[in-house]
């Protein structure tokens, strides 16, 4: 008889549950600049890939990114005022992002570029994780 043991990421496993979620202060008529950084990640070949959705910032100024103990972390702080004759209108806010790195990454040679309002992090991955495998578990009757 043999059992076999996985770890699954919570998060990858609910993803559609987050970014419903993700979604729910634009029904609460929050400004798409209260809402939270707008990603999509993959792995491509040999790297781990996040593009992030902020337009209209200044990516020396306004955007910062971060790699720790397994993690990306993408922050970005808008401030944004619009004036039409007599009338302004003003939107300041903090988005924050966060993202578990895969096995392997390696968190030495991450590059960051910013293209027309997108965010693009890439992150080598050095080693393939370890193949699961069942371990037989040995005992006696």
């Amino acid at each position: 008889m043999a059992t076999t043991v996985q770890h699954r990421d919570g998060r990858r496993q609910f993803a559609d549950l987050f970014d419903w979620a993700e979604g729910l202060p634009g029904l609460f008529g929050l400004p798409a600049t209260m809402r939270g950084v707008r990603i999509e990640e993959f792995t491509d070949e040999d790297k781990y890939v996040v593009r992030a959705e902020l337009a209209g910032l200044d990516p020396d100024k306004d955007i910062k990114v971060e790699v720790a103990n397994g993690m990306l972390t993408i922050s970005a702080t808008r401030q944004q005022e619009e004036r039409d004759g007599a009338r302004s209108e003003f939107h300041y806010g903090t988005l924050t992002r966060r993202v578990l790195l895969p096995d392997g990454a390696d968190e030495q040679a991450v590059v960051a570029k910013y293209t027309a309002g997108i965010l693009e992090v890439t992150v080598p991955i050095s080693a393939k994780p370890a193949e699961t495998r069942a371990i037989t578990i040995e005992h006696t009757d």
